[in-house]
């Protein structure tokens, strides 16, 4: 298991259309995928889950990914946080 803590960059934190990106994201590698926010731990890989967190612009988030595909999932999710999604700052 890897983890990670990243602090959410883009203007929409994890809600509505970032949210869907880091799940899509999150459910194309095999590996279990946990996100934590506070003391609440959930599924990367549920957008309810995720949508929970309400995560917004300047949280930090702890990232966990266990199994085959680990880094790979880990590069990837970061990755996706640190480009802001691809979408434009509002």
């Amino acid at each position: 298991m890897i983890s990670q803590k990243v602090t959410i960059v883009n203007q929409a934190g994890l809600h509505a259309k970032p949210a869907s990106l880091f799940v899509q994201t999150a459910n194309q590698f095999s590996s279990d995928i946990y996100i934590t926010k506070g003391s609440t731990r959930v599924n990367a890989k549920s957008i309810m889950g995720v949508m929970i967190l309400a995560v917004q612009k300047g949280d930090e988030i702890l990232i966990e990914v266990s199994g085959d595909d680990e880094e790979a999932a880990m590069n990837k999710l970061v990755d996706l946080i640190t480009r802001k999604f691809d979408l434009p700052d509002e």
